[in-house]
């Protein structure tokens, strides 16, 4: 089959923009290095779209969450991968967790069924010189690859450290220390719906002298080893490492993830406190397939070694005898300067066959990677058709991080971004208690009329 556009990989923005122009009758080629001989230090599979962090795509709420009103957007858009995290979705209170190898089988079988669309198993080792291109290698991008994008940027890419939390099995966790609650009972009615109680996390708690010798256990340990070109790239604060976090103050982890308010340890009931009372510190872990076997340690990225995981990680009040499906690990990501080197269709300045998607744009997140991919497929789609394309509203949350990719953002201090109330046109007035509300009324407005201009 000769393709009118060629994919090259095959990750969230990858799959989602070769979904979209596959479903319109375009002819797409969708090159994926994994499976043909190839991998990445952080993949385990070779599954499209596989989730290489965490299992969360964060909250799902769309009255007055920024990430939930970009899931609703990407739902009225008909993306592939909010289906399929629908169908693989697991308790997680308000939030939108899927159990990983359900969500990636139905991405892939759903792309394997297009007829115009050929998935192809082999690493692309330089850019296409000509014919409609996107490159959505992630952070990830294979040496050879990221060496040609470099040579037809002409500038550096930027690069920060991304860890990986650990993973547990259920069944090693003491629930006679650990019990099971979401804080402040949120998300209950979402969670029921999934056929959850409402208590969709497991808690482990912590005394405050637990606390500080927990702490001075994370500084203590034996960390990964930094290569000497390394020992300046900076960490993306999303996937902060938690000995990192611990190093920053005393307190830091406490009102980080290992907030404590909103959950009612019931092992501490009492006449006077019937419901128990908030320890000083607790480490959350949360369900991370649909059988409800495998848990992962939420905000718990690391960088230290295997054996220094297991040691400091079973210090953990109800994790004395944890069992690991998976430790721990931190890669080096990279990203280009987006706003220097992209026009405002992620076409590259010096080269605009060729559209950058996905996190190696500077997107941070497997959803706003995913919808800068739906993106960049859409804009691909206009192009062939000979339609003039007419990019989402700024006042929108995919037309937020469009903007901010693009040209709103500052070139010198450009860093990879998670979508954010930031990134919107401001409300000034409009009360701030309000303003949340505000904007996700504003944006589904205006969606509602952008989607109108799509085909």
């Amino acid at each position: 089959m000769t393709h009118q556009v060629h994919i090259i990989g095959g990750g969230m923005a990858g799959s989602e923009a070769a979904w979209q122009l596959a479903r319109r009758g375009i002819r797409v080629r969708l090159s994926e290095m994994r499976g043909g001989g190839d991998t990445t230090a952080a993949h385990h599979s070779d599954g499209l779209a596989e989730l290489v962090c965490s299992n969360s795509f964060r909250s799902d709420d769309h009255e007055k969450n920024a990430v939930g009103l970009l899931h609703q957007e990407m739902r009225n858009c008909d993306s592939l991968l909010m289906a399929a995290a629908e169908q693989a979705r697991v308790p997680a209170g308000s939030a939108l967790a899927v159990d990983r190898d359900v969500f990636s089988n139905a991405v892939e079988e759903a792309l394997a069924a297009q007829p115009t669309l050929q998935i192809v198993r082999e690493r692309v080792d330089v850019l296409p010189s000509d014919g409609l291109t996107i490159v959505a290698t992630g952070p990830l991008t294979a040496p050879a690859l990221a060496y040609s994008i470099g040579a037809a940027t002409g500038a550096d890419s930027l690069a920060f450290f991304d860890a990986i939390a650990p993973i547990v099995y259920r069944d090693s966790i003491d629930m006679d220390v650990a019990w099971m609650a979401s804080r402040w009972d949120k998300g209950a009615e979402a969670s029921h719906a999934l056929g959850g109680d409402g208590r969709d996390y497991i808690n482990c708690p912590m005394t405050k002298d637990q606390y500080h010798a927990f702490r001075e256990e994370l500084l203590a340990g034996e960390k990964t080893e930094f290569k000497e070109w390394e020992a300046n790239t900076p960490y993306f604060d999303g996937c902060m490492p938690v000995e990192v976090m611990a190093a920053r103050g005393v307190e830091t982890l406490r009102f980080g993830p290992m907030k404590p308010v909103g959950l009612d340890n019931p092992h501490t009931a009492t006449a006077e406190h019937p419901n128990g009372r908030w320890p000083y510190a607790v480490v959350q872990l949360r369900q991370d397939n649909k059988l409800g076997t495998l848990w992962n340690m939420v905000g718990f990225q690391t960088k230290l070694k295997h054996a220094e995981q297991v040691r400091v990680f079973r210090t953990i009040p109800g994790l004395e005898n944890a069992e690991f499906a998976r430790l721990g690990g931190l890669h080096r990501n990279t990203f280009l300067n987006s706003p220097t080197l992209l026009d405002r269709q992620l076409r590259l300045n010096s080269a605009p066959h060729i559209r950058f998607a996905g996190q190696i744009t500077g997107c941070e997140g497997y959803v706003e990677s995913a919808s800068v991919g739906m993106l960049a497929g859409l804009m691909v789609a206009a192009q062939i058709a000979a339609r003039d394309w007419t990019p989402p509203p700024p006042t929108t949350a995919l037309g937020a991080l469009l903007s901010h990719i693009t040209g709103d953002a500052e070139a010198e201090t450009y860093q990879p971004m998670n979508i954010n109330f930031g990134l919107f046109p401001p409300l000034h007035d409009v009360k701030k208690k309000s303003r949340k509300e505000a904007y996700t009324e504003r944006g589904k407005a205006d969606m509602a009329d952008w989607i109108k201009t799509l085909s």
